[in-house]
């Protein structure tokens, strides 16, 4: 196992894991990160979780592999299914979209007992998590958005508490750390959004006068001005 197995994106949400954690890697894949975080010393102990068969073997054959074995355990099964309460302190599900991750989090909901963060990556619609994580006690700490062979992804770290002001509409959709930086690949991800959107509003244009076409055209006309606030 060496750091050059290890993406860039990958990179990013191993930075959130805390000295001595123990950790769940859901949708572990290779488990590249579940081995990197104990070779480094960050974790303490790891469990990789996979649903699929193959990235089930995957995972286990890495671990052999690195012979790290009595401290990073395989598993297979759905979501949070493959912990049990109070058995780790980190929870981190990577390379998934944003409702998808919302899902698992609220489906093992009973599993998150004990846990004291979260790390998060989606590859796709991060409002969703950052709602999930308003709804149920948890208070986003930081966030990094980076681009990686073309495809922008954004990193979500959470923990256990309530924000410490509201989110008004715009945090929600960008992102209130990610606001704040406002960065390159930021700029670049809404820039791309708003070419989406124009182009979706122009398709509704020809289909004008029906009552759900003008409730997501007012919808998507209220993100776009959020965006374009953002990006002045």
């Amino acid at each position: 196992m060496n750091e050059n197995q290890l993406s860039k994106r990958l990179h990013y949400v191993a930075s959130y894991i805390k000295k001595g954690m123990k950790i769940a890697d859901i949708g572990s894949d290779h488990a590249y990160l579940p081995c990197y975080a104990i070779k480094q010393g960050t974790a303490s102990f790891a469990v990789a979780g996979e649903i699929a068969e193959g990235p089930f073997r995957s995972a286990k054959e890495q671990v052999e592999k690195v012979q790290l074995g009595h401290l990073i355990d395989v598993r297979k099964g759905d979501g949070l299914e493959v912990v049990e309460p109070k058995e780790v302190d980190c929870i981190v599900i990577a390379g998934m979209g944003g409702p998808l991750i919302a899902q698992i989090l609220d489906s093992g909901k009973e599993k998150l007992d004990g846990v004291s963060r979260l790390v998060l990556q989606p590859n796709i619609g991060a409002e969703h998590i950052r709602h999930w994580l308003l709804e149920n006690g948890w208070k986003l700490i930081d966030e990094q958005i980076l681009e990686e062979d073309g495809k922008i992804y954004e990193v979500l770290a959470a923990e256990r508490g309530f924000p410490s002001k509201p989110y008004n509409p715009g945090e929600l959709l960008l992102g209130p750390f990610l606001l704040k930086k406002k960065n390159r690949v930021f700029e670049k991800k809404w820039l791309s959004e708003l070419k989406v959107w124009q182009n979706i509003l122009n398709s509704m244009d020809k289909s004008k006068g029906r009552p759900e076409t003008e409730k997501k055209k007012q919808e998507l006309l209220k993100k776009m001005a959020i965006v374009k606030e953002a990006l002045k």
